[in-house]
């Protein structure tokens, strides 16, 4: 389960890590090649790229053909839109969904026998455990995931989404995104109390979690979308509920936003989670049983 709540954490990431954090612990190769698509028609067209939404800040990720696509795009489109000067948005997000009065206590929402590590874990978070109490399942899972998250020297201001926020500010081309920080935390919100807990376990559990984040990292550095896939659709199979509201609803919400936009002129960036480009079910995949041509480019 400690795999699991990572890997799902990773296209939400941005919206966990906005606090300082420590040196690196995660040590992928120096020089990436991350995967990255065509979609285009005579007017239109739309890159896709696969990203993990937090790196180590060593990582050197961009190559002369993802240079050339973020200077041809003319917009540039992420998962949701995270500020990292001015997080009110999602501060606004989680205290419209997260909060509930009524709530058990949090200490039990876990079993016995994992209470110290819950009560460790919302002693490091820096918040009362009675703020705790007040939070919705899923909202203390990501709380406690962002701790975990910065902990490995993870942060989004390192992530390519923040990068490439600040190149298309810079350069005055309009950014867009896919939903807004209350439609991603939604997703967790529809979520039954059983898969809200079990995501808080699994936040709880120990393991290596360097090297575990670090496997995911150096597949994405070799743009190894087969391996990619192969992870996700594994670590995903004991949790039906959790993959398809988290993936599968929202794979096919943003082909239907590609399907839709290349009605229109002009070349775009799309940068998402590489999770959801790999595999069966994924936006790539989804695309071509519409019967559209993409194009990897590296």
């Amino acid at each position: 389960m400690n795999k699991l709540f990572r890997r799902l954490l990773a296209p939400f990431a941005t919206l966990l890590a906005l606090g300082p954090a420590a040196s690196a612990g995660a040590r992928p190769a120096q020089v990436a090649k991350p995967a990255l698509w065509e979609i285009s028609d005579p007017d239109t067209t739309i890159y896709l790229f696969g990203t993990i939404h937090l790196l180590p800040e060593q990582l050197r990720w961009r190559t002369p053909a993802f240079d050339n696509a973020v200077a041809q795009s003319q917009q540039l489109v992420v998962e949701t839109i995270v500020d990292q000067q001015n997080p009110q948005s999602i501060a606004a997000a989680e205290m419209s969904l997260g909060f509930k009065r009524g709530l058990p206590p949090i200490a039990q929402r876990v079993p016995p026998a994992k209470l110290p590590k819950l009560r460790a874990a919302i002693a490091k978070s820096g918040v009362p455990e009675k703020v705790f109490d007040q939070m919705k399942t899923w909202l203390a899972f990501v709380q406690l995931a962002g701790v975990q998250f910065r902990d490995m020297g993870l942060k989004g201001t390192s992530g390519p989404e923040e990068i490439l926020r600040q190149q298309f500010l810079s350069a005055k081309k309009p950014i867009g995104e896919l939903e807004t920080n209350v439609e991603q935390f939604t997703y967790f919100d529809r979520m039954s109390e059983k898969s809200q807990r079990q995501l808080l376990e699994g936040a709880l559990e120990e393991g290596d979690a360097n090297k575990e984040f670090g496997g995911m990292v150096a597949a994405w550095t070799r743009g190894d979308v087969k391996e990619i896939a192969v992870t996700f659709n594994r670590d995903l199979s004991a949790t039906p509920e959790v993959r398809d509201l988290l993936l599968r609803q929202r794979n096919a919400n943003w082909a239907k936003w590609i399907e839709q936009r290349l009605a229109q002129p002009g070349a775009v960036l799309v940068a998402v989670g590489a999770g959801h480009l790999a595999g069966k079910g994924s936006v790539i995949d989804l695309l071509k049983h519409d019967g559209y041509q993409v194009r990897r480019l590296q």
